[in-house]
């Protein structure tokens, strides 16, 4: 051994490499390492869901006037507690409550780093020798890296592109069994763009509750829904099945850079209390990092202060945005795309390689696409889990 040192005892962990390279990061890093150094062209980065990357896109002052506040304040410079500070968690209950028929508590917010972190949480605290969980298909890959890294088994349910990309029940029905954790829903759709009725919401609520199964949802979009189908939040259906909601202000006050994100549970009935669930959520917090304590301070305000109009605006530079980009893949013989997009950030397109030429999959046309024209977007092969 190199300078007379015994075998070292230390390695890689087994998993981790293969777990992370299937995420969005993992492919961005992929496809921005294919860019053409040497070419003029500006890189147009469409493969993330980051509009603060757009100038059309800001973040309102208010928020940016809150954050300043609860800085120059000098109160919160010290660590948060566990689950979140009271008045951010008061704050977040009050404004999820809207249209609620029963009433969150701040005892029902826990706040995380993002979206990611209530991920992370979420399967954690749900994987245990045996189980599985149900993830849609197209989806976001971020919970295959975290299910494969806590060997928790995974069963894909497709979303049906020839139904607005509504969930096959039929098909989680019969992926279901009992070892059956949970099954996730992502409204409004990444990747998909699309939005769930609530008529489809109380369906999947109801099969939830026949299989004896929670609901995650993943509403990191929320709210940001431009076409004919209104947003409904899933826990509107708290009464009928336990749900975890994961939230955020990274997309709607577009400051994914923030990292304040919130988990939300859902259950009238006490069922997740019952069942140990909501002391996992706080034992797991007990290890875990917090978003900054100033940040969680500004939420109150952020919330109070935002204009609608704010809200407006960003709804119609999406509904702009995703017209014009429906309308620019119709005219191109080799794409195809299934529905219009109503929600989130995300279109999913369709590759007729029969009618390109040298192209092999999805992976090769889009490494190609940034290499010769410098314009990021994903493969539907990380949207899309292989078996």
């Amino acid at each position: 051994m190199e300078s007379g040192a015994k075998k070292w005892g230390f390695q890689r962990t087994q998993g981790l490499e293969a777990a992370s390279t299937t995420t969005v990061r993992g492919y961005l890093n992929l496809l921005m390492g294919n860019i053409n150094q040497d070419s003029c062209l500006t890189v147009v980065p469409l493969g993330h869901g980051d509009p603060s990357h757009f100038p059309s896109f800001r973040t309102t002052p208010a928020a940016e006037d809150a954050i300043v506040d609860a800085l120059r304040s000098a109160k919160h410079n010290c660590y948060a507690t566990t689950v979140g500070i009271l008045p951010a968690r008061r704050a977040l209950a009050d404004y999820l409550n809207r249209d609620l028929p029963y009433k969150l508590s701040p005892d029902d917010v826990y706040l995380t780093n993002g979206c990611t972190q209530g991920i992370e949480v979420v399967i954690s605290i749900l994987s245990r020798p045996g189980a599985n969980i149900l993830l849609p298909r197209p989806g976001f890959p971020l919970y295959e890296a975290w299910c494969a890294y806590n060997h928790l088994e995974m069963r894909h349910y497709d979303l049906l592109p020839e139904k607005g990309w509504e969930v096959d029940l039929d098909a989680v029905e019969t992926l279901a069994d009992e070892n059956t954790v949970a099954m996730v829903i992502i409204n409004p759709g990444n990747p998909c763009g699309n939005v769930f009725s609530y008529e489809h919401l109380n369906k999947i609520a109801e099969t939830a509750r026949k299989l004896g199964i929670l609901v995650i949802a993943d509403e990191a979009y929320d709210n940001l829904a431009f076409g004919s189908t209104p947003y409904v939040p899933m826990r509107v259906f708290g009464l009928t099945v336990p749900i975890l909601t994961m939230g955020s202000i990274s997309k709607r006050w577009v400051v994914p850079g923030w990292r304040l994100g919130w988990l939300v549970t859902s259950d009238p009935d006490g069922i997740l209390q019952k069942s140990g669930v909501i002391d996992s959520i706080t034992g797991f917090l007990n290890i875990s990092s917090d978003p900054a304590t100033f940040i969680q301070a500004a939420i109150p305000q952020i919330l109070e202060n935002t204009k609608e109009d704010f809200f407006s605006k960003i709804i119609s530079t999406l509904r702009e945005c995703a017209d014009i980009c429906y309308n620019r893949i119709e005219e191109i013989p080799s794409l195809t795309c299934p529905k219009k997009p109503e929600g989130s950030m995300f279109v999913m397109v369709k590759l007729n390689l029969s009618m390109l030429e040298d192209i092999n999959d999805d992976v090769d046309f889009c490494l190609k696409l940034a290499k010769e024209e410098s314009v990021i977007i994903l493969p539907g092969y990380v949207r899309v889990t292989r078996e």
